[in-house]
């Protein structure tokens, strides 16, 4: 039964994929390259900053990716196929994420994904939304799941500096904050959204051995970080790479990262002073 409900399941993806224009899906083996996760913040008419991408920018990103054969999964399951390489994922998998819960998610990015039919994951820490001026309301990101097409997961409770928490507080302490950071933000997403939340993005992309254990210890799954490579079997789960999207990002720089990441070079967000 379990083996029709899949055939059946796949058989929907394929027809869904044709009728947006992208490439069928034949289920099989990623390969050995494996995943681009990419992670976009803002989407706008012009680059208010460097996290914003011009909504052409984006439109031409994916044109790239449909015209070369990329097949856009759900990061649930790119993280399924690096916990077992026997699921199945198409040949040359790219996942979009986004971080932070912008505004501009529901006003800009939403109707492109509706238009092509393609998963987005969202990160989300819990405390902007519906208080920030900048930020997606409750309403918004329930609006967002119910499309069928976003998830949402947790990217701490308010983004704090791991780095600079550390230095200000007790080692007791801190694990206590970051137990309630991780805690916290799955919980009020759950509650608000109904989502199963247990994937995490590292803020500013800040990780070590000691936070990896906390989040295992909350029950996280996967988590993510902004080192600039494709995911692959070989990567620790709490620490999977992802690709900082940015506006200078072309098809050409596109391809060049999907295509040679070990030259691409690594931008990295921002720290918190």
């Amino acid at each position: 039964m379990r083996g029709l409900m899949r055939q059946m399941l796949c058989a929907v993806l394929v027809c869904l994929g044709s009728l947006a224009g992208w490439p069928a899906m034949a289920y099989a083996h990623a390969g050995e390259s494996g995943v681009a996760i990419l992670v976009y913040h803002r989407f706008g008419d012009t680059v208010a900053d460097t996290m914003t991408v011009r909504v052409s920018t984006f439109e031409a990103q994916l044109r790239f990716l449909k015209e070369h054969g990329y097949h856009i999964v759900p990061l649930r399951e790119a993280v399924a196929w690096l916990r077992d390489p026997s699921a199945p994922l198409p040949p040359q998998p790219v996942v979009i994420t986004v971080d932070d819960g912008h505004r501009s998610v529901y006003e800009r990015l939403l109707p492109i994904v509706l238009r092509e039919r393609i998963p987005v994951t969202l990160f989300i820490y819990p405390s902007a939304i519906s208080n920030a001026s900048y930020a997606l309301t409750w309403d918004q990101l329930r609006s967002l799941k119910q499309t069928g097409l976003f998830d949402i997961q947790s990217h701490t409770y308010w983004h704090p500096n791991f780095k600079v928490e550390r230095r200000q507080q007790a080692p007791a302490e801190f694990r206590q904050f970051v137990h309630w950071q991780l805690q916290r933000s799955r919980q009020r997403l759950e509650s608000e959204t109904g989502a199963q939340v247990d994937m995490l993005a590292w803020p500013f992309g800040i990780h070590d051995d000691d936070l990896m254990a906390l989040a295992a210890d909350e029950g996280y799954v996967a988590a993510f970080t902004l080192e600039a490579r494709k995911a692959d079997r070989h990567a620790r789960p709490l620490a999977l790479p992802r690709f900082l999207m940015m506006d200078a990002y072309g098809p050409a720089a596109l391809a060049h990262m999907l295509g040679e990441s070990a030259a691409q070079p690594t931008f990295v967000a921002k720290e918190a002073q």
